[in-house]
């Protein structure tokens, strides 16, 4: 049986986040049901300069992780088709990853709003007791943002914020690599292996002398 991971792209600004799970994912020989927002298509468009759409998705999405997705096994689902599989808890999947998660995404899964697919397939997910990983991105963060990632953490999310560490490649790691340490941590929640950075060795400045010219 199919059991996909649920990738939710919602309208923050760090749609590099999400490229990089879904690339993880597929690299990690994963099946990938993925949702993007309304919203975020704003933002990727933004982001990217390509478009993401629902009759086209198949090249947008190859063109958005710069890779040809030919045997790849993906699916995708309309934010607005709240009949959609993983809207219901029948429907077998393995958990979820909403990157990046807006304010609003995290605002609307923690009441339960189920505005549409994104919030609707975390709580599914949530109240299935299956792994749920969001990753906010805002900063900084009122009163009412804590509170509804608390109310994450005691559902039973991963509250992952996109904090990237330098210790892989230090002050000089390029966009890329920050954004691939926060993805590899999404996949670690995930219990999804991985070798998007390089981990933390117990020897200061370990990676970089490896790195350094001679």
């Amino acid at each position: 049986m199919r059991e996909p991971w649920v990738v939710g792209v919602s309208g923050a600004s760090g749609t590099p986040y999400a490229a990089a799970v879904v690339r993880g994912l597929l690299d990690a020989g994963q099946a990938v049901d993925l949702v993007v927002s309304r919203a975020a298509r704003l933002t990727v468009l933004d982001e990217t300069g390509r478009p993401f759409r629902d009759a086209h998705w198949t090249e947008d999405l190859a063109a958005w992780l710069d890779r040809d997705l030919t045997g790849a096994d993906l699916r995708h689902w309309p934010a607005g088709d709240l009949a959609a599989g993983p809207s219901s808890g029948s429907y077998p999947v393995r958990g979820m990853a909403v990157v990046p998660a807006s304010t609003a995404a995290c605002a609307g899964i923690a009441i339960g709003l189920s505005k549409d697919l994104l919030q609707r397939a975390a709580e599914v997910n949530l109240k299935e007791r299956r792994p749920v990983v969001v990753v906010p991105r805002e900063t900084p963060v009122t009163r009412s943002h804590l509170e509804h990632l608390i109310a994450l953490h005691d559902a039973g999310a991963v509250v992952l914020p996109a904090s990237p560490g330098f210790y892989g490649a230090g002050a000089a790691a390029s966009a890329g690599q920050l954004v691939d340490f926060v993805a590899g941590k999404v996949l670690d929640a995930l219990g999804v292996e991985h070798t998007l950075f390089r981990r933390w060795s117990g020897e200061l400045a370990a990676g970089r002398r490896e790195t350094d010219p001679d």
